[in-house]
């Protein structure tokens, strides 16, 4: 009878235990709702009708060869790859980038980057070829040009190779069409990089297959912190979706002024406008999909921009960024002023809600986190990282483009 009794106990505190893991949040309908938005994943792949040469696997190799390619810059020392570092999530470990100058931003990672629909912190690019163009000739970020892009092109035996296996008159274009065709093989490699399922996908499709075995299987901590993400901290409302991010752009109570030690004395500090800027910048931007380059002129990709206009409120505006993905890239926000994810956490549990616009983010509140919260918020952030083969993929496309002759 004793051991009868005893492998009964066994098998209760089996049970609890399970129970425990399976049921650590008893999620209403609602929240079920919204866990269940931010998927499946991953979501369905898709060309950029923009962009011709979108999956296309010469393209690819080319974008790949150019991505590590220091000599698109203006002392040939400053590639793609010296501020999206393969191993850091395609981000760095810098706050602020440094191309030429000191940038005033900090690296974004590149990792599912082909489902935005703005690109850059400022969205001042609508298009994933254009976004390539401009730090190549930024003059404070690689300094190139397009005639420099086009004589690249033209004399290396590789990159010359593959130029005219994705376009047969290539040698006709002239140098900015060069540069464009650049970008848009750029943009084509970039598509390639996508993140894996993570432990949260598969918790995801458990709940929406009512499998409890599976459930279970998700740590307690971050049920925990899952619930309240997608409860008391709102957080879903602009991280939506399989991507975790709306695209669009808000104001997140960060400083307005830039930590610039290199500032003299007695001249103003600088301001980053952030999204009002940006729009200005593509208003402007001939390679916007209003432009010449855009090789789908009556699509739906041109409307956003036709009709974008800056309004008060994105003053001091960013986008949206990814949580996928997150740990390999830190530093975080716009301007990497949050060395790792519990400092994001804390940000918003002690917002400064005086420092918000009166026009901009109502849903902004100070969270008053418990220590034991901001664990489980960490806990399910990280949930959504898993190792990925990107670098790797990567490394092998070069190697398939330096044998084109």
């Amino acid at each position: 009878m004793k051991v009868l009794a005893a492998a009964g106990l066994l098998l209760l505190a089996s049970a609890a235990a399970q129970s425990d893991s399976a049921w650590a949040v008893d999620f209403d309908q609602t929240q079920t709702r919204r866990i269940l938005r931010h998927g499946p994943w991953p979501p369905a792949e898709a060309t950029d009708r923009t962009n011709r040469f979108s999956g296309n696997a010469d393209a690819i190799r080319l974008g790949a060869m150019l991505f590590g390619e220091p000599r698109l810059s203006g002392n040939a020392a400053i590639s793609c790859q010296t501020c999206h570092r393969p191993e850091r999530g395609w981000s760095e470990a810098k706050s602020r980038s440094e191309g030429l100058r000191r940038q005033d931003r900090n690296a974004p990672g590149l990792l599912n980057v082909r489902l935005q629909r703005w690109f850059g912190w400022d969205g001042a690019n609508d298009s994933l070829w254009a976004d390539g163009i401009r730090p190549i000739v930024n003059a404070t970020e690689m300094g190139g040009s397009a005639a420099k892009t086009a004589k690249l092109l033209s004399e290396d035996a590789p990159l010359a190779c593959l130029a005219r296996r994705v376009e047969p008159g290539y040698a006709a274009m002239d140098d900015e069409a060069a540069l464009v065709l650049a970008a848009k093989a750029l943009a084509a490699f970039q598509e390639t990089l996508s993140s894996p399922r993570t432990a949260f996908d598969d918790f995801r499709d458990a709940l929406a297959a009512n499998d409890g075995a599976g459930m279970a299987r998700y740590p307690a901590s971050a049920q925990r912190g899952l619930a309240l993400f997608t409860g008391r901290g709102q957080c879903g409302t602009c991280h939506t979706g399989a991507n975790f991010s709306n695209g669009e752009f808000h104001d997140t109570g960060l400083v307005f002024f830039l930590n610039d030690p290199d500032r003299k004395p007695g001249t103003p500090r600088r301001v980053d406008p952030g999204r009002h800027g940006g729009i200005a910048h593509l208003k402007a931007n001939p390679f916007n999909l209003l432009g010449r380059y855009n090789d789908d002129p009556g699509g739906m990709a041109s409307i956003p921009v036709r009709h974008v206009a800056q309004q008060h409120r994105n003053w001091g505006e960013f986008k949206v960024p990814s949580l996928r993905s997150l740990p390999a890239t830190a530093p975080y926000m716009h301007d990497g002023s949050k060395p790792g994810l519990r400092d994001v956490i804390l940000h918003y549990s002690d917002l400064d809600e005086d420092r918000l616009h009166s026009d901009g983010e109502a849903i902004l509140k100070p969270l008053h986190l418990t220590e034991a919260e901001i664990a489980d918020l960490q806990a399910f952030l990280e949930s959504l990282s898993a190792s990925d083969d990107t670098a790797t993929r990567y490394d092998s496309l070069r190697r398939e483009a330096a044998s084109c002759r």
